[in-house]
C-alpha cells in the first residue's frame, strides 16, 4: 500500500513538473498576426472606384489581425472606422505640416490594435523632410508622407519594434532620390532610438525588386538594419508583391521566427479587389 501511494505521488509530481515546464515554455514566446495594407484611400474623384463601400469593408476585415498596418488612409478615415471592433484602437500618421497648403493632406497612416490588455503598445510618428512632385511626379507634395514607429511589449516582456511607412512614388531620377533621402531619415531614426531591439519595417516602400536602380537602395537600407525580406524565399512571380514589403530582424533578446507570409485574399468585394496593392501579411512568434 505504502509503495502504490509512492508510486501515486511521483507520478504527480512528474505530472506537475511537465505542467509548469510546459506552461512556463508557453509565457516565453507569442504569437502575432500582422496586416499591412495600402487601403487605395484617395478622394473618390482619383480613384476610379467606390470607396465608400471598401473602407467599411476594410475596416471589417482588420479584426482578423492584432495589428493592421495601413496606408493612403486619406480620405475615407471615418468609414474605416465604422466596423472596427469596439475594443480596437486606430492611431494615425502625422497630419499636414505644410502650413501654406491648406488641403494637402496628412501621411495616410493608420495603425489599428486588436490586442489584449497584457500587450502594450506605444507609437509616435514623423513626417519625411522631403518630397517629390507637386504638379507631376504623382503629385507626392500634396501629402505630408511619413512613418510610425511603434513599441510592441508582450505579456512576457519581449519589446518588437514595427514601423509603419509609405514611401515617395514615381519612376524619376528626382522621385528616386526623395526615396533615398527618406530611407536616410528612417534609417537614422532607428538607429537613434532602437539599439539591438527586433524590428520590423513594412509598408508601401514604392520599390521594385526587380528594377535594378530600386533594388540597389532596397538592398543597401536592409544592409544597414540588419533587416531581412519575409517574402525572400517567394519566387519572382504574380505572388511576390512588386512596391510593399515586409522587412524584419531579430533582437538581441527577442527573435522572430516567421510562421506564415502571404497575401490574404479575403480582401475582395464582389468579386473584385478592395484596393489596387495586395493585402499582405504575416504570422510571427516572438521568443
Amino acid at each position: 500500500m505504502i509503495s502504490k501511494i509512492k508510486d501515486f505521488r511521483l507520478g504527480l509530481w512528474v505530472s506537475v513538473l511537465f505542467y509548469l515546464c510546459f506552461f512556463s515554455t508557453d509565457l516565453s514566446s507569442e504569437e502575432i498576426k500582422i496586416l499591412v495594407y495600402n487601403t487605395h484611400g484617395l478622394p473618390s474623384a482619383f480613384v476610379g472606384d467606390d470607396p465608400e463601400e471598401r473602407f467599411p469593408l476594410i475596416g471589417e476585415k482588420t479584426k482578423a489581425y492584432q495589428l493592421s498596418l495601413l496606408q493612403e488612409d486619406f480620405a475615407h478615415h471615418e468609414l474605416l472606422l465604422e466596423n472596427l471592433n469596439k475594443e480596437s484602437i486606430a492611431i494615425r500618421g502625422n497630419g499636414n505640416n505644410k502650413s501654406l497648403c491648406p488641403f494637402c493632406s496628412g501621411s495616410g497612416l493608420t495603425m489599428i490594435s486588436n490586442f489584449e490588455r497584457e500587450w502594450q503598445l506605444e507609437v509616435n510618428s514623423e513626417a519625411f523632410n522631403s518630397c517629390s512632385g507637386w504638379l507631376g511626379g504623382l503629385n507626392d507634395c500634396f501629402a505630408s508622407k511619413g512613418f510610425q514607429l511603434a513599441r510592441i511589449e508582450t505579456p512576457s516582456e519581449k519589446y518588437v519594434f514595427i514601423l509603419n511607412t509609405h514611401l515617395d512614388a514615381g519612376r524619376s531620377t528626382s522621385d528616386r532620390k526623395v526615396r533615398a533621402d527618406q530611407l536616410n531619415q528612417i534609417l537614422a531614426k532607428v538607429e537613434k532610438v532602437i539599439d539591438g531591439e527586433a524590428l520590423i519595417v513594412a509598408g508601401d516602400l514604392n520599390l521594385r525588386w526587380n528594377d535594378p536602380q530600386d533594388s540597389h537602395l532596397l538592398e543597401a537600407f536592409k544592409k544597414d538594419l540588419g533587416l531581412l525580406d519575409s517574402f525572400g524565399g517567394v519566387k519572382p512571380d504574380k505572388n511576390r508583391p512588386s512596391l510593399d514589403y515586409i522587412l524584419y530582424r531579430n533582437g538581441t533578446d527577442t527573435t522572430l521566427e516567421v510562421l506564415e507570409v502571404g497575401i490574404d485574399s479575403d480582401f475582395q468585394y464582389d468579386n473584385k479587389p478592395l484596393s489596387d496593392h495586395p493585402a499582405l501579411f504575416i504570422r510571427l512568434l516572438i521568443r
